[in-house]
């Protein structure tokens, strides 16, 4: 399915993009631009928006980094006292 008309961006790219990124840095944090720029777009009207985030949102892989999980304040090895 089509999820950005302006680029030609489908829900399938989406999900390849947010693989392909998780595969090669387990540490990233992943963002629609950061996803524009894997996929060598840019964010044009910006009226997908919404359903570009959706569309994110159901990957599997979109997770907060596990070094990242437990940096509330008194959890984990990054504890801010």
């Amino acid at each position: 399915m089509i999820v950005c008309h302006c680029n030609s961006i489908s829900d399938r790219d989406i999900h390849a993009a947010i693989d392909w990124m998780r595969a090669s840095d387990p540490d990233t944090i992943i963002t629609p631009g950061k996803v524009y720029h894997a996929l060598g777009k840019k964010p044009d009207c910006g009226g997908c928006l919404d359903h570009f985030i959706g569309t994110m949102e159901k990957s599997d892989n979109l997770g907060v980094p596990a070094v990242l999980a437990n940096m509330r304040r008194g959890r984990g090895r990054f504890s801010v006292k």
